[in-house]
């Protein structure tokens, strides 16, 4: 049997999974690594401990697998966005990498913002604001505080591209991860030619972009040598790491979204073409999949409500570290069952840290209202998981406001996991919750990429079919209904009661 490896390549680690072509895993592999804060609002790494984690990772696979390393046919990389890797004529990084979390280009950002308006940048690249995240604005930082560097750079690549030339010695680069560095044009897959002229680069310094899923070339003798891998083994282009995930969970319609709960609440909604809220709170980004977009809404704080609540106020061992994090919060969820729907008029704003999408207000706080002297744990952990519901139907209801249909959600990420949250989700909604069977849909979503591009599959629908496997099925219960529309219309007219006063 073929075997195909996804590589997720995170912004604190790097992930490895081989896959068999029936998305069976064979084994599996995870590396960390520390970032960088060498001075106010900059973040990096040293862009070789990318490729050591690359290469580490896939040895560890290796070395746990009893199977053929001939039998690994292709692999393929999903990425984090927005990290920056200028480099020269032989791939060796100039600096260190730009990795997305730096904000020293904040000058930058607002230059590029007066040039252009914030409006005709969201309608050329799908980004609804312009920050210092963006690749764009880096660049012109480097030109503006590092001219020396500046002139020697041969190309600027992101961290999928860099990766993929230590693997091939090729420059590619793909359409998914371009999205969101502020000159790469949507409608047409490629350069926005007047971005580049404000920033002082030509075409000539970027990777030649491919579709996701193309095959590049086999592995160079070195890369073979390095990470074990046969030489004959291809690379296949990736994608982002959010599309990537959406692929894996077999999210391949128009009719379907995936939610991810980690530590943030990240919804990815797949459209056929580019779509812009006109208030400008959904980012439109460029898809893996062939002729296709996909929105992505998101907020700060999801999991990690859940998790602060956890290590307050039910981990009495929090301090000796001696206590089982997966039993604490499987307690939290037995006790929040015998909680009523709508926790007798408790409900949570779950902003811990701002909110996003839609309500776009860095000020705002979290919030429980309607304590009562009956109220107890139970009803503040049943009220967390409602209040991560309310966000993600405010979402969906967006979502739909801008055309899109939904009839499913696809749950992904470490709330998945609990069945109560999954049913609060599909009753809140209204909507059928479904889980994936593994956890892992970010690597599977690449693997099923390099599946197609070798030809396992005729297209990603065909390889979803029989990669991504179906967990279980929720239905929405009718009786809760009545009980979470009325709530979660006291949830938005609280949030917009407070919302002067955060």
């Amino acid at each position: 049997m073929d075997y195909l490896l996804g590589i997720d390549a995170g912004t604190t680690a790097f992930k490895a999974v081989l896959f068999d072509q029936n998305g069976k895993e064979a084994a599996s592999a995870a590396i960390e690594y520390e970032l960088n804060y060498p001075g106010a609002d900059m973040v990096e790494l040293d862009a070789e401990q990318y490729w050591h984690a690359c290469k580490t990772v896939i040895r560890m696979i290796l070395s746990q697998w009893d199977g053929k390393v001939s039998d690994i046919k292709a692999l393929a990389i999903a990425s984090q966005g927005e990290t920056l890797i200028p480099v020269d004529s032989k791939g060796k990084s100039l600096c260190p990498a730009i990795v997305w979390l730096d904000n020293r280009a904040s000058n930058e950002a607002k230059e590029i913002k007066t040039e252009f308006g914030v409006d005709n940048a969201f309608k050329i690249t799908g980004q609804p604001d312009i920050v210092p995240t963006w690749p764009a604005a880096k660049i012109l930082w480097l030109r503006q505080n590092a001219s020396d560097l500046f002139s020697k750079v041969h190309k600027y690549l992101l961290l999928e591209d860099y990766l993929i030339y230590r693997l091939t010695n090729q420059f590619v680069a793909e359409g998914s991860l371009l999205s969101s560095t502020l000159y790469f044009n949507i409608h047409t897959g490629q350069w926005w030619k007047e971005m580049l002229d404000c920033i002082g680069i030509s075409p000539e310094l970027l990777p030649e972009i491919r579709s996701s899923g193309q095959i590049i070339s086999e592995l160079t003798d070195t890369a073979a040598q390095e990470t074990g891998l046969a030489k004959e083994t291809l690379v296949v282009t990736g994608a982002l790491d959010q599309a990537a995930s959406t692929i894996g969970a077999g999210n391949t319609s128009l009719k379907t979204i995936t939610e991810t709960t980690g530590s943030v609440l990240a919804i990815c909604a797949n459209v056929s073409q580019p779509t812009f809220d006109p208030e400008r709170r959904i980012p439109c980004h460029y898809h893996a999949i062939a002729d296709a977009y996909f929105l992505l809404p998101w907020c700060q704080t999801a999991g990690m409500v859940y998790k602060w609540f956890r290590n307050e106020f039910y981990n009495e061992k929090k301090d000796s570290g001696d206590f089982d994090a997966a039993a604490l919060f499987q307690k939290m969820d037995n006790d929040a069952s015998r909680i009523p729907a709508g926790v007798n008029g408790l409900i949570m704003l779950p902003h811990l840290a701002g909110a996003f999408t839609p309500e776009s207000n860095p000020r705002a706080r979290g919030v429980f209202f309607g304590i009562s002297l009956q109220t107890g744990k139970a009803h503040f952990a049943r009220a967390i998981l409602e209040s991560v519901a309310y966000m993600l139907k405010r979402n969906v209801t967006l979502l739909e406001d801008l055309g899109t249909k939904i009839h499913e959600v696809r749950s992904l990420g470490g709330g998945s996991k609990s069945t109560l949250w999954n049913q609060i989700k599909a009753d809140v909604c209204q909507k059928p919750v479904v889980t994936v069977q593994t956890s892992e849909t970010t690597s599977l979503g690449v693997a099923m990429l390099a599946a197609t591009a070798l030809g396992v599959f005729d297209n990603l629908e065909k390889a979803a079919a029989k990669m991504s496997r179906i967990g279980s099925r929720i239905e929405p219960n009718p009786a809760n209904e009545t009980i979470y529309s009325e709530v979660y219309k006291k949830y938005i007219k609280l949030y917009n009661s407070l919302k002067p006063l955060f």
